[in-house]
C-alpha cells in the first residue's frame, strides 16, 4: 500500500486563462532566512493572483524571528504585507492576509496541527505545508508520535535501510534517517528544479519517486519487500515556493494504522522533492 503526495489540492480558480491556486491555511516551517524568504515569495504570488490563502501560519520557537520583526516594522509603518509587491490593481482586487506568527517548536505544533486537522478532514483539504531545506525530517517524526501514541505496547523504531539507495550521493544520520539526493554539487536554496538543470544545462532526467519506486522494486525482488510506501512530495507550486499538502501526512497516518493494524509492518516514510530527499523506514513491532 502506499501514499504519494498528490498534484496541488488547492482549489483552482479560472479568471480568463489564467487559474489561481486557492489554500485554506499555508503552514511556513521556520521564520528565519527561509521562512521569511517563503513568506515574501507567497505574498508577491498572492499579490499577482497565482495563488490565495486564507491564513498563513508561521511556525518559529523565536517570538523575534525575522518574518516576526518584518510584521512588526511593516505595522509600525502603517504598510499592508502586501503593498509592496506587485502594480496597484492587482493588489486592490484581494487582500492578502498578513502572517501570523505561531512561537512554539516544531513538535508541539504539528502535534496540536494534525489533531485539529484530523477532526476536521473537509476544512483541511485545501491546507498545506512549506518545509525548510534544513529542518529534521518532521513528517516522519510525527508519525512516529502518532503509532507511540495509538500502540502503546508494541516495539516502534527506525530501521535503517537496506542496501544503498539509487542516486549519486547519500548518507545516513545518527538519528536513521536516510538523505539522498541526485546532486554532486551545491544546489541554490531557491532552486525550483526545472527541467533544465541550472548546475549541468542539461536535461533534468532524473526525479526522487521514481528512485523510491526503483528501489522498493529492487527490495521486492530480494525478498525484503515492505508494508507500505508514504511519500511526501514537495512540489513547486508558484513563485518558487514548494509544498505539500496536509492532507497527504494524515492519509499517511492512516495507512500506518491500517497496515500494522494485526501484524508487524516496515514502512518506508519519505519527504522528498525531484532531487533531493530524507527518507526513513518506520518499523512497527507484533502485537503483545
Amino acid at each position: 500500500m502506499s501514499v504519494e503526495a498528490a498534484p496541488a489540492v488547492g482549489l483552482q480558480l479560472t479568471r480568463g486563462e489564467r487559474t489561481t491556486q486557492r489554500y485554506g491555511t499555508i503552514v511556513v516551517v521556520g521564520g528565519g532566512c527561509y521562512g521569511s524568504y517563503y513568506v515574501q515569495q507567497l505574498e508577491r504570488a498572492s499579490a499577482a493572483n497565482a495563488l490565495r490563502y486564507e491564513r498563513l501560519l508561521v511556525v518559529d520557537r523565536d517570538p523575534d524571528c525575522r518574518v516576526a520583526m518584518t510584521n512588526a516594522k511593516n505595522t509600525d509603518e502603517g504598510i499592508p504585507p502586501q503593498s509592496q509587491y506587485g502594480p496597484q490593481t492587482l493588489i486592490n482586487k484581494h487582500r492578502t492576509p498578513a502572517p501570523s506568527i505561531v512561537v512554539s517548536d516544531w513538535t508541539s505544533f504539528f502535534d496540536l496541527y494534525f489533531a485539529e486537522s484530523a477532526a476536521a478532514l473537509e476544512a483541511s483539504e485545501s491546507d498545506a505545508i512549506v518545509p525548510s531545506p534544513l529542518m529534521p525530517h518532521l513528517m516522519y517524526e510525527w508519525l512516529v508520535r502518532s503509532a507511540r501514541a495509538r500502540w502503546p505496547g508494541r516495539a516502534i523504531a527506525t530501521r535503517p535501510l537496506h542496501g544503498a539507495f539509487p542516486v549519486p550521493w547519500q548518507r545516513a544520520d545518527p538519528s536513521g534517517t536516510h538523505y539522498v539526493s541526485f546532486a554532486e554539487w551545491i544546489c541554490p536554496v531557491n532552486c525550483i528544479e526545472p527541467r533544465l538543470c541550472p548546475e549541468t544545462r542539461g536535461p533534468r532526467t532524473w526525479s526522487m519517486p521514481s528512485a523510491i519506486q526503483a528501489y522498493l522494486e529492487f527490495e521486492r525482488q530480494n525478498e525484503r519487500p515492505l508494508a507500505g510506501q508514504a511519500i511526501f512530495h514537495c512540489r513547486h507550486r508558484a513563485y518558487g515556493v514548494g509544498m505539500f499538502d496536509t492532507a497527504d501526512v494524515l492519509a499517511a497516518d492512516a495507512l500506518v494504522k491500517s497496515v500494522a493494524a494485526s501484524a508487524s509492518a516496515d514502512i518506508l516514510v519519505g519527504t522528498v522533492s525531484h532531487c533531493h530527499g530524507a527518507l526513513s523506514l518506520l518499523s512497527i513491532g507484533e502485537r503483545a
